[in-house]
């Protein structure tokens, strides 16, 4: 087992580290394996230190569901932030959602890991519905920008039901890519997400795989 080298830092940046090596612990011996002793031996540091920042393992893995869920949807906006118009904003974001570094294996694991106690735990159900309003609102937005951009006249609430099919569509994909990314050829399931989003968006064909190709 490694241990993460831990120095003197910031209340942010140790309980980010805190955040880390609790994921590692997961990620390595799934949920239960995961002791409070084990996140310490892995942070470099004491119990009591964990205590000082999380009352305890509930919290700390409410904190490791958030920055996983939190992290797939900011990856993909920073990729979307990139574009230089709206049409390409909203194609980068489609593309992020089923290409590296959001097809992870291990965050697919972690995912896997934190999916069953949605249900069961109401903590974690509030993280859930939190990131899926933020995905959903990310969508939105871009779906807003491109169709005002294209001169089409569409209603928000139906750019609200096209964010809706459209997160159902990615997260299929995202699932595929990640559990088995070695059936795809080198662009194959992002091609494919386009398609389907122009689809999806009754666009014509090309509008927005086009530039993939």
């Amino acid at each position: 087992m490694n241990r993460r080298t831990y120095h003197r830092a910031s209340e942010a940046e140790r309980r980010e580290d805190l955040i880390a090596a609790t994921l590692d612990c997961i990620a390595e011996f799934g949920i239960q394996g995961a002791t409070v002793r084990q996140i310490a031996m892995r942070a470099g540091v004491t119990g009591g230190l964990i205590r000082h920042y999380f009352a305890g393992k509930d919290q700390m893995l409410h904190a490791a569901y958030r920055k996983v869920m939190a992290g797939m949807t900011e990856a993909a906006i920073t990729a979307a932030i990139e574009g230089e118009t709206a049409r390409s904003r909203l194609r980068r974001f489609i593309v992020a959602n089923v290409t590296p570094p959001v097809t992870d294996p291990r965050t697919l694991s972690l995912w896997a890991a934190f999916i069953s106690h949605i249900q069961i735990d109401p903590s974690f159900a509030a993280i859930h519905r939190e990131n899926y309003l933020s995905f959903l609102e990310a969508l939105e937005t871009l779906l807003t920008a491109f169709f005002a951009e294209e001169k089409r006249v569409v209603s928000r609430a139906q750019c609200h039901t096209y964010a809706i099919g459209l997160n159902a569509l990615v997260d299929g994909l995202w699932l595929e890519g990640t559990l088995a990314a070695d059936t795809f050829a080198e662009h194959e399931l992002a091609e494919n997400a386009l398609i389907s989003v122009e689809a999806l968006l009754r666009l014509q064909p090309g509008e927005l795989s086009a530039e993939q190709r």
